[in-house]
């Protein structure tokens, strides 16, 4: 297995030099934001094509990463192709920019660091795959694995859906999506992401807790970063600053991440 995952990085290391290279090209290092699926998905093609006679757990674990990724590359990819450069990312290469040291920032601070993080959170599909390498049922973990990765798809597409309709309607400008599952939790879509690797984790469970053990760092460091990190806790900054007591109100009334009934407006506790 070892060399089968080295040979993961070295493949995951030449895409990652060729996406550098595109954003050098295009001067915009946010297409990595696409790249985070897309690479997810080709580390676990990369693993089940190693495998002379794949089990049953592999292809489930490789067909759940991959849609997984392919959608959210494209989700991704066409929202970059419609709205350019995320400003996030014109934040963090401002300075490079302005010292003609792009190139060299891009690829140290942005695409080198997203490929370590990419590699660890996708290690429970990579080492899954790689341990089913024979002809196995699947265990009853593995189904549940499978229940949780299709509920965490559910909510990350479909409120993906729903946030790019409300964008897409002009009367809804400097307004808060707060409808369908955006009533819920105010981020439906990192909450389907999280649910997502969680159940490919639980696959991997399935066929070994030493296996789970070894790639906990995956849904582990994900949830993190969807949560406190570089997901909600970023974004949500950002619409304080821009949407000020509405988004305030919402924050009040709808959960943060786990899906649960709004709360009633202050005057209607009672």
């Amino acid at each position: 297995m070892i060399e089968a995952l080295l040979t993961n990085a070295a493949v995951l290391l030449a895409a990652t030099l060729v996406m550098w290279a595109i954003a050098v090209k295009i001067h915009d290092a946010s297409i990595v934001d696409s790249y985070w699926g897309g690479g997810m998905a080709l580390m676990a093609a990369v693993s089940w094509f190693q495998l002379a006679q794949p089990g049953l757990a592999a292809h489930a674990i490789a067909a759940m990463a991959i849609i997984w990724g392919v959608r959210l590359a494209l989700h991704i990819f066409t929202r970059w192709l419609k709205e350019g450069e995320d400003q996030r990312y014109k934040r963090i290469m401002k300075k490079a920019r302005e010292n003609n040291t792009f190139a060299f920032t891009a690829l140290t601070k942005v695409f080198l660091g997203q490929a370590v993080l990419l590699f660890a959170v996708c290690s429970p599909a990579q080492v899954g795959i790689l341990a089913s390498a024979a002809p196995a049922p699947l265990a009853p973990l593995a189904y549940a694995g499978i229940a949780l990765w299709a509920f965490g798809m559910f909510f990350e597409t479909v409120g993906d859906l729903q946030l790019r309709a409300f964008k897409a309607d002009p009367a809804n400008e400097g307004k808060i999506l707060d409808t369908g599952l955006w009533r819920y939790t105010r981020h439906p879509n990192y909450f389907g992401d999280a649910c997502a690797w969680w159940g490919i984790w639980l696959v991997t469970a399935s066929i070994g807790w030493d296996l789970a053990l070894y790639t906990l760092i995956g849904p582990v460091f994900l949830t993190f970063t969807l949560t406190k990190w570089s997901g909600a806790a970023l974004l949500e900054y950002g619409m304080k600053k821009k949407r000020g007591d509405a988004y305030a109100d919402y924050v009040a009334r709808t959960s943060a991440f786990i899906p649960l009934p709004p709360k009633l407006p202050p005057k209607q506790q009672r």
